[in-house]
């Protein structure tokens, strides 16, 4: 659905983003994740457009960003952090303007604000709205065109935990229905809960991409969590997986009958980023 080949972007004598080749299949949703500085915006300025690269090609289909924009834009919807409404318009207002834009049918507008749950508020000045709100609107907005691609930089950035589930579900709702979404976010267990694959970039470059289980079982030891009895304390340790030293200890306790429980330690995509880039979101 989406290939960048060889893209690099330059500024001054610094590679922001540096050859970076990799694809978005059709019908995934692609967690792009990085630390502030590592080229993600820039990237993805490029493939909606907003950028040149200095080398490379990035297709969105069978369409090439440079030279075919008007078909791209009708095939992308774009939510960048920060909100770019009509604030002293009402979201009906809002919305209006975009469909008339793309040469829209106003029951397209109703469609939306009823998808995101905007019909009640409709009249409501957008200045007047809470960050949630103003989100739900940039997303219906986004959708007006009914894009192939949605991509959303930090969707739930700064929302209370009700408005965020409402956000990541009609998420996934939208891929259901087919839509390919890329979604750049600091919140490693919602690129991990919402990704099928996720791509971590750094220093300009693209250090890893795959599934989040893929990630894991590469980059990070799986450990067991022992607790066990001795000199009448309760020990807990964490110990490595398929190795004679970790097997040799659980026998023996077991023969002294000494365990008290043993469970899998669940290892998270933000292990993963702290190995691969340090712990730095920012």
């Amino acid at each position: 659905m989406i290939q960048l080949k060889n893209v690099i972007k330059t500024y001054g004598n610094r590679n922001v983003v540096n050859d970076i080749t990799f694809s978005i299949n059709t019908g995934e949703i692609f967690g792009f994740l990085g630390p502030n500085g590592a080229g993600k915006t820039t990237t993805i300025k490029m493939v909606v457009g907003l950028l040149q690269p200095t080398s490379g090609e990035i297709w969105i289909g069978e369409n090439n960003v440079l030279t075919d924009k008007k078909k791209i834009y009708q095939d992308i919807g774009v939510v960048f952090e920060l909100p770019n409404l009509y604030m002293k318009a009402s979201i009906k207002k809002n919305l209006k303007i975009f469909a008339e834009l793309y040469h829209l049918h106003r029951s397209r507008v109703y469609e939306v604000m009823e998808d995101l749950q905007l019909l009640d508020k409709q009249k409501v000045k957008v200045e007047k709205l809470s960050k949630g709100w103003k989100q739900r609107v940039l997303i219906a907005r986004a959708l007006l065109h009914k894009p192939k691609v949605l991509i959303l930089d930090e969707p739930t950035s700064g929302l209370d935990p009700n408005t965020a589930a409402l956000i990541r579900n009609y998420i996934k709702q939208l891929n259901e229905g087919g839509t390919t979404i890329i979604i750049t976010t600091h919140d490693m267990h919602e690129a991990d809960e919402l990704s099928h694959r996720v791509g971590i970039m750094n220093n300009g470059e693209m250090i890893a991409i795959g599934k989040p289980m893929e990630l894991k079982d590469m980059y990070l030891k799986k450990e067991i969590r022992v607790e066990y009895m001795e000199e009448g304390n309760v020990i807990a340790k964490c110990l490595e997986i398929g190795i004679p030293e970790t097997e040799e200890l659980i026998t023996q306790l077991n023969i002294q009958g000494k365990l008290i429980s043993m469970n899998r330690s669940e290892n998270s995509l933000a292990e993963v980023f702290a190995v691969l880039t340090g712990g730095q979101l920012s």
